[in-house]
């Protein structure tokens, strides 16, 4: 493992590193993006609207996911490149145990309280019916999903970024031939596009189970004691994630009532479609982010400062010029990306093409704030991570779509989360600027 992550690094050599989780990221948002696309050509505007009134729920158990995987891979990594091997294989253990548990508990819970849940979250009558088939199924996956998550930040932790990459493709691969099988070819309704998904998080999940038992290389599943101190630090560490994740959620439900409020159904649809191309592109920046955070780890545990100072610098360089890349790309293919979902050009297409062509400009900054927050987790100051991953995803959102839609009406939903971006820009920035001497990376 210290000869992957522990290596000199030139701006070839990082990218080709991190390129695997960046790839791993991308296709794990195609799971959503696939199962949207069947839904709403399938199945309808109405259909996709529930999926995602319900899809909170999954964005919670991301959110403890992702925050075990980055937070635990941060102390992991560390301690390896501080030559504790057995305690990193210890925690990794324990980290991976806990997750499981946690996503078994969440699973249960949501089962007992399916109708409530879904009334919470805004299902109407109308919608009742899609909303429990389809968290009903999608959550009886949730460990796979939860060993997934980690999985993905633990192979690039053991340097075997390419085995966690042709998990996901596999994974997504099986997720669109079943959803074309269960929709198009069995009328399956959305239990089917639920269960294709939880179907395809099995194969990373129960081939990384396999791979950690039974492969003794650097990092493996040991025996190990359950260290509540180390569960928590890593919790702390990896918030900013959670947070995200969590304020996902929270987000998600207060654009869901305010475009129902405004233009009704097919608003939360064109939305729904928005925020998938949000996660297919903010992808690229949590992959890569993910697949040079273990490298910053090593790096600063091992007190490479020079070293450090490297990887930060071509980080940054790519952040800048892949934003300009992919806020131009993403303005020009609005009206194809959407027509993909609704196939012809109705009131939903109407809206979601005039939505993305204004939500395009938050790629700008997006990169950048997702780099920043990734960073001080790598360096294990998971308060300053949280600080500006929670400004980002939920305090500016809100506070957007609070003052923007009164004055602005629609347009102004679909600009509160690039003037966020634009916002936490300059908080992601004064933060890497105070604690470049503390931590050594500039």
């Amino acid at each position: 493992m210290t000869q992957s992550i522990g290596q000199k690094f030139t701006p070839f050599t990082l990218l080709k590193f991190a390129l695997p989780s960046m790839l791993m990221m991308m296709l794990m948002s195609c799971y959503t993006i696939v199962d949207g696309i069947f839904i709403s050509r399938f199945l309808g505007d109405s259909a996709l609207s529930a999926v995602n009134i319900v899809y909170p729920v999954v964005s919670i158990l991301l959110a403890i996911g992702i925050m075990l995987a980055t937070g635990g891979s941060a102390i992991v990594a560390k301690k390896m490149g501080e030559g504790k091997n057995a305690e990193a294989r210890s925690d990794f253990s324990m980290f991976a145990a806990a997750g499981v548990l946690a996503s078994i508990l969440l699973a249960v819970l949501t089962l007992l309280f399916l109708t409530p849940v879904c009334r919470v979250l805004g299902a109407t009558d109308a919608l009742l019916a899609n909303c429990r088939s389809y968290l009903g199924t999608v959550i009886l996956f949730a460990p796979a999903c939860m060993l997934q998550s980690l999985f993905q930040s633990f192979f690039v932790t053991a340097g075997k970024p390419k085995i966690g990459m042709t998990l996901i493709i596999s994974a997504g691969v099986t997720n669109a031939i079943l959803d074309y099988v269960f929709l198009a070819q069995l009328g399956f309704g959305v239990e089917g596009a639920a269960l294709a998904t939880g179907i395809g998080q099995m194969i990373p999940a129960v081939v990384g189970v396999c791979y950690f038992f039974f492969i003794k290389g650097d990092l493996y599943f040991t025996r190990f004691q359950f260290h509540g101190k180390t569960l928590l630090l890593a919790s702390g560490n990896g918030a900013s994630e959670m947070v995200t994740n969590l304020s996902n959620a929270i987000i998600t439900y207060a654009f869901n009532q305010i475009l129902l409020r405004l233009v009704g159904e097919s608003g939360i649809a064109a939305i729904t479609i928005i925020l998938y191309a949000e996660f297919l592109f903010n992808a690229l920046y949590l992959g890569f982010s993910m697949g040079v955070a273990p490298v910053i780890s090593y790096q600063y545990g091992a007190k490479n400062d020079g070293e450090l100072q490297k990887i930060c610098r071509i980080c940054r360089r790519f952040v800048l010029f892949s934003a300009i890349i992919i806020t131009i790309c993403s303005y020009f293919l609005s009206e194809p990306v959407v027509y993909l979902f609704v196939g012809s050009k109705n009131e939903t297409y109407q809206l979601a093409v005039e939505g993305f062509s204004l939500f395009c400009l938050a790629f700008l900054f997006s990169g950048f704030n997702i780099f920043s927050s990734a960073l001080f987790t790598a360096l294990s100051d998971g308060k300053t991570s949280a600080v500006i991953s929670f400004a980002r995803t939920f305090v500016f959102i809100l506070l957007s779509l609070m003052a923007l839609p009164p004055i602005l009406g629609v347009t102004g939903v679909w600009l509160a989360i690039p003037v966020a971006e634009f916002i936490t820009l300059f908080l992601s920035a004064f933060y890497q600027w105070r604690k470049r001497t503390i931590y050594h990376y500039a």
